[in-house]
């Protein structure tokens, strides 16, 4: 495995991050035991998850199952980076939200992270990420919850997810102004070959606040993991947001082109999405979150692959990026 650093952190790592959105939905509580295991073991040591994960009537089962592989030892908390969200409802779908039970009020992160903590079956939080923006808290009093849950030792960084651009530099630059708050140290975005938008300005505010970049949804919802190839190889019809996507002309021969020029350079989709990724000025690591032990081993692969400049000029020929910012949309 490679490490690097967590945007201007000293916190080193690795380069994929184990995304958890699967256990208890769709994994259940022994495989995916053994899917952190196994991760661990490869050296992955960033680990991503979501207070609300679970979904439904079980928001908060995935942060549990976490807690429990942590409680069963063997150093696995001190070994992880452990990265987890605040701001939806913990409700039960179809339930009610009670007043300030949700987005960053200063009351919500603080019963929010003793939620977590306790589900999760540790005494800290290494990353503790805002999941969406919230319009109706001022930034001051976000940090003002958070340089309180710094000093109990509950929380050592803050990240954000889903957040525009102008958004992490306002949140930064109300840290700075308040002193002594390091404020965002990385924003988690959807980001891949075929989603390129947050180059135009997340990615830029990203970098020049020193944020790491940690991409999400790297193969666009199976899109990118060669949908076409299985549904020939083996007769598999893709589903969700891949099938809604390939249901476009446009996108089915724009994924045909994709894998075309793949096969040509005897690469897998999947790995080479992650792969190119990688290679993209400041992203950290993509979110991969595998659903069973041999999804795990095709992303790890990734972290290997070299893309040589005709095929990455190949994918950027299939899948043109915005420009740069502001060219991109001024003129």
């Amino acid at each position: 495995m490679k490490y690097t650093q967590l945007g201007r952190t000293g916190l080193k790592v690795s380069r994929l991050v184990l995304g958890t959105m699967n256990f208890g939905p769709q994994t259940d509580e022994a495989d995916s035991h053994a899917i952190m295991d196994a991760a661990l073991d490869a050296g992955i040591n960033f680990f991503d998850t979501a207070n609300v994960y679970g979904w439904g009537e079980n928001k908060g089962r995935t942060e549990s199952i976490i807690g429990n592989w942590f409680a069963k030892g063997g150093e696995r908390r001190d070994k992880v980076v452990l990265a987890t969200k605040v701001y939806g409802d913990m409700a039960g779908d179809g339930g009610p939200v009670w007043p300030n039970h949700d987005k960053l009020s200063a009351l919500n992160i603080r019963r929010a992270v003793d939620a977590s903590l306790k589900r999760l079956q540790t005494d800290y939080i290494d990353l503790y990420q805002f999941h969406h923006i919230d319009r109706a808290t001022p930034f001051e009093e976000i940090w003002q919850a958070i340089d309180v849950l710094v000093q109990q030792g509950k929380i050592l960084y803050v990240g954000s997810s889903n957040f525009p651009g102008y958004k992490i530099a306002q949140a930064n630059e109300t840290a700075a102004r308040r002193g002594g708050t390091i404020g965002l140290v990385s924003e988690q975005c959807l980001y891949n070959l075929a989603e390129r938008r947050a180059e135009m300005e997340v990615i830029p505010a990203a970098q020049d606040y020193g944020l790491g970049v940690i991409p999400w949804s790297p193969l666009q919802g199976g899109l990118l993991g060669g949908v076409l190839k299985k549904e020939v190889e083996g007769g598999r019809r893709s589903s969700g947001r891949a099938a809604d996507s390939l249901a476009d002309p446009a996108v089915r021969a724009r994924i045909q082109s994709y894998e075309d020029l793949l096969d040509k350079h005897g690469v897998e989709p999947g790995e080479a999405a992650l792969a190119w990724l990688l290679t993209r000025p400041g992203v950290t690591g993509p979110i991969v979150g595998p659903r069973t032990a041999g999804q795990l081993e095709s992303a790890l692969r990734a972290v290997e692959l070299e893309l040589g400049e005709e095929l990455l000029s190949g994918l950027d020929e299939v899948f043109p990026g915005p420009g740069p910012s502001p060219e991109a949309f001024a003129w």
